[in-house]
């Protein structure tokens, strides 16, 4: 497969009954109630609102007489479920199994637990996009899959019949958190040799360290907790009740505009957001000459307030010959995740006589979304003329217009929890 076709799923083991946790009075840990939601609302809050998991895989218990009511308040249409197993590793290799129908082998699979409810969009972004956005693996990208994790901070002591024996050098050592993200083959068949041999692993990446392919760690915030008995819900509504607050105390939002323009020359079609169209003549240019994407990461470099275009990719650099704008925008779009920033929603005019833009609007506005990493209703295009005034009008070339909005990208939960909800921020579409 097209390395930048490889998509990412997702899967989230939630058939444990949590014998720590559960009782008389509580509900098996993942259907806690937190905030207005459910501890698994919370912990899918992040996958959902990631555009690039094209869906999530969740593995119940069969008895489960609870996730019909989370499955309407969640109203996604990426969620559906699968049997689970008696343990982690049982339910995850469940839910590859029902993923087998419509993953690649190459394609990425991300694994989070069902009772970490404060996963962050940041986390979830970092852990993709350290395998190269949800495309390849290799530079820039990690080929063996990566985890999420966080380095030991405390003195360390081995204990043996509660007393303290030995204390441990703490050194290189990490706290595997989740999700973790491995490519679908090779995990499924990590776990499948694991049950195999009897090994109980207890979590992907040791399963894929017994096939000799350990995986790159990314650092992730320590308030990734796992709720494993009752009193720590009492820790995991502080973290998001903090998260919520300081959000809405810190929100911001940036506007920033572009605009760009071509002369026409020889050849026989144009690129406009990235979709050839058939025209007499082609595009005098260093890159591909599309002025939509040129206008919009002008937009967005100054919304970030990051200059321009020609400053990060200038027209006196060999690399960017002929080179696909398309990469431009990408490369844009990392920025404004590394900001901390989401695209709320971007507004673009083409200027021409001709070509005329009708018929390629819908496909340009989902190349545009997919490489901003939005939903495609947050992109709008169209189309003008001069009414035959000036250069454009005389059909000398072709101009486009661009305006974007940023904000402060979500916390965790965005449009998971139900509507009543304690505290919960507001959608954003």
């Amino acid at each position: 497969m097209n390395a930048a076709a490889r998509r990412v799923w997702g899967i989230v083991p939630a058939a444990g009954r949590g014998a720590r946790f559960a009782s008389a009075e509580h509900p098996p840990k993942q259907y806690a109630a937190l905030l207005g939601a459910t501890v698994i609302e919370w912990s899918m809050a992040a996958l959902i609102a990631e555009p690039r998991i094209a869906g999530i895989v969740v593995a119940l218990a069969a008895d489960d007489e609870r996730w019909p009511a989370v499955a309407k308040s969640l109203g996604s249409g990426k969620v559906s479920t699968t049997i689970g197993g008696a343990s982690r590793q049982e339910s995850v290799l469940n839910g590859l199994q029902a993923l087998a129908a419509r993953a690649a082998d190459d394609d990425w699979v991300l694994v989070h637990d069902a009772a970490r409810p404060c996963l962050t969009a940041a986390e979830v972004a970092a852990l993709i996009d350290a395998v190269g956005g949800g495309g390849a693996g290799g530079p820039g990208g990690a080929s063996n899959g990566v985890v999420l994790a966080a380095p030991v901070v405390d003195t360390v002591k081995r204990e043996r019949g509660g007393i303290a024996v030995d204390t441990v050098d703490r050194e290189g050592l990490w706290r595997a958190l989740t999700p973790q993200m491995f490519e679908f083959a090779a995990l499924k068949q990590a776990l499948e040799d694991a049950a195999r041999d009897g090994i109980a692993v207890t979590d992907e990446a040791q399963a894929m360290e017994r096939l000799g392919l350990p995986a790159t760690l990314v650092r992730g915030s320590p308030f990734n907790i796992k709720v494993t008995r009752a009193e720590d819900l009492s820790m995991a509504e502080t973290i998001l009740s903090g998260a919520m607050r300081h959000t809405r105390e810190n929100i911001q939002m940036r506007i920033g505009q572009g605009f760009d323009v071509h002369a026409f020359g020889s050849g026989d079609h144009v690129i406009l957001g990235g979709v050839r169209i058939e025209h007499p003549r082609g595009i005098v240019a260093h890159s591909d000459g599309d002025v939509v994407i040129h206008a919009l990461c002008d937009a967005v470099l100054g919304a970030l307030g990051e200059g321009d275009i020609g400053q990060h990719f200038p027209d006196t650099d060999p690399r960017y010959r002929g080179a696909d704008s398309r990469v431009f925008l990408r490369e844009v779009a990392a920025m404004v995740r590394a900001a901390g920033l989401e695209v709320v929603n971007a507004d673009l005019t083409v200027m021409a006589e001709a070509p005329r833009i009708a018929k390629h609007r819908a496909a340009m506005a989902a190349n545009l979304a997919a490489d901003l990493g939005v939903p495609s209703r947050r992109i709008n295009v169209k189309g003008t003329t001069t009414e035959r005034l000036g250069f454009l009008g005389r059909g000398e070339g072709l101009a486009a217009s661009a305006a974007v909005l940023l904000q402060s990208a979500a916390v965790p939960l965005q449009s998971a929890a139900p509507g009543g909800a304690s505290g919960t921020p507001p959608a954003t579409t």
